[in-house]
């Protein structure tokens, strides 16, 4: 049994930080921790930018550092470094909200080219990752998930689509960096998962290149799992999935409600829970055709799946499984799982800072939503700041 108390041990979570990041990151949580000072702070944040206030050596210091590895990818280099003399590898994400333009998806397109081009000279960066829509307008995948007819022009938009995914795919294939595709809103999932799954089917011939990504607060998703299962049987390829909980709960809601359909999202978090940790089981029963990239914070689950590869003689090193966590969250579980041997990774975003606010806006108002997350955050770092006083 994976000890239960492996997690506790704050000297290794928190070895790479010193006193100073230490106590910014206890402020920090301690800011999160509060919903009225995240709407004050991100409303304030957002109107300081937009008026070209000199904020941007603040937010620099502060909130961007703990969460971003730097404003390009050299920049992020020393933070890789350093989190690779510990064994966690990184994830170089490009965090900038996509524009609707053809040429913001060129654009995007090739800084992931460039991306995994970087990340195949280090050893430490195994990874490469995008989302549907820096490739495309959400509005086109919509009309193919749907079965709208498509437009002359939308017709053009969905070959480019397919076109910038195809040669991402090809150059991880040729690189040997694998590729985890994020998942989106449902209303456009389908068309992006037919297109990874045609990827997958061309690029995934003896271990998986491209990964899906199965957002586990949809109820469906096990089923979809086990459908893609069969089609790989029978067509001999393999499948790549990183699975998460879900990062789009309010918006998926709304949209049911206000379009009258049944909500995709599971009903309560704990059937969520119920649903991750099952598709995570499912997977690691089926290691010979699926590989498994776990993005979790959440304790418990870890546990279930360290539990499930020791009593069943999947090494904790083996390459079929990987953890994966947030930088500047959760450092307790990635440093420690680490130590331990098992494939961790840290996302780590990057970008100029005015671009990646979007992200770190939701970032604060995730951990302020998540029930225990930043009060655990704080208790953890609050123990460090005592043991190192003794």
């Amino acid at each position: 049994m994976a000890s239960k108390n492996l997690f506790e041990n704050t000297e290794v979570a928190f070895s790479l930080k010193t006193d100073s990041e230490l106590e910014r990151a206890y402020f920090l949580f301690k800011m999160i921790g509060s919903e009225p000072l995240v709407k004050i702070g991100t409303a304030a944040t957002k109107f300081a930018l937009s008026a070209k206030l000199p904020v941007e050596g603040l937010i620099r210091s502060t909130v961007f550092d703990h969460f971003c590895g730097g404003v390009n990818e050299e920049d992020c280099l020393p933070v890789v470094d350093k989190m690779y003399s510990k064994g966690v590898y990184a994830v170089l994400d490009y965090s900038v909200e996509g524009k609707n333009l053809e040429m913001s998806f060129d654009i995007a397109t090739d800084k992931v080219l460039r991306l995994t081009e970087f990340a195949e000279s280090k050893e430490a960066m195994p990874f490469s990752v995008f989302k549907p829509t820096g490739f495309g307008r959400l509005e086109v995948y919509r009309k193919v998930t749907e079965n709208e007819e498509l437009t002359t022009v939308e017709r053009i938009e969905w070959e480019k689509i397919t076109e910038r995914f195809d040669k991402v795919c090809k150059m991880c294939s040729d690189t040997g960096v694998a590729l985890l595709i994020d998942a989106e809103e449902s209303w456009m999932q389908d068309a992006a998962d037919d297109l990874v799954l045609d990827m997958m089917r061309k690029y995934n011939k003896e271990k998986a290149v491209v990964f899906s990504t199965l957002q586990c607060y949809r109820w469906d998703r096990l089923e979809y799992l086990k459908k893609v299962h069969k089609i790989s049987e029978e067509e001999g390829f393999i499948l790549g999935f990183k699975i998460v909980r879900g990062a789009y709960l309010e918006k998926e809601n709304k949209r049911a409600e206000e379009k009258g359909y049944k909500s995709p999202i599971c009903a309560t978090k704990s059937i969520t829970d119920d649903n991750f940790n099952t598709i995570q089981e499912y997977i690691l029963s089926n290691l010979d055709r699926i590989h498994l990239f776990i993005g979790t914070h959440n304790e418990h689950s870890t546990y279930l799946a360290m539990d499930y590869m020791e009593k069943n003689s999947i090494a904790c090193n083996d390459k079929r499984v990987w953890f994966g966590q947030l930088y500047g969250m959760s450092d307790h579980i990635s440093f420690n799982l680490a130590m331990e041997g098992y494939n961790v990774s840290k996302y780590l975003p990057f970008g100029p800072v005015k671009d990646v606010m979007p992200y770190l806006i939701r970032r604060a108002e995730e951990n302020t939503s998540v029930a225990g997350q930043t009060s655990r955050e704080l208790s953890l770092l609050k123990r460090e700041k005592e043991r190192r006083k003794l």
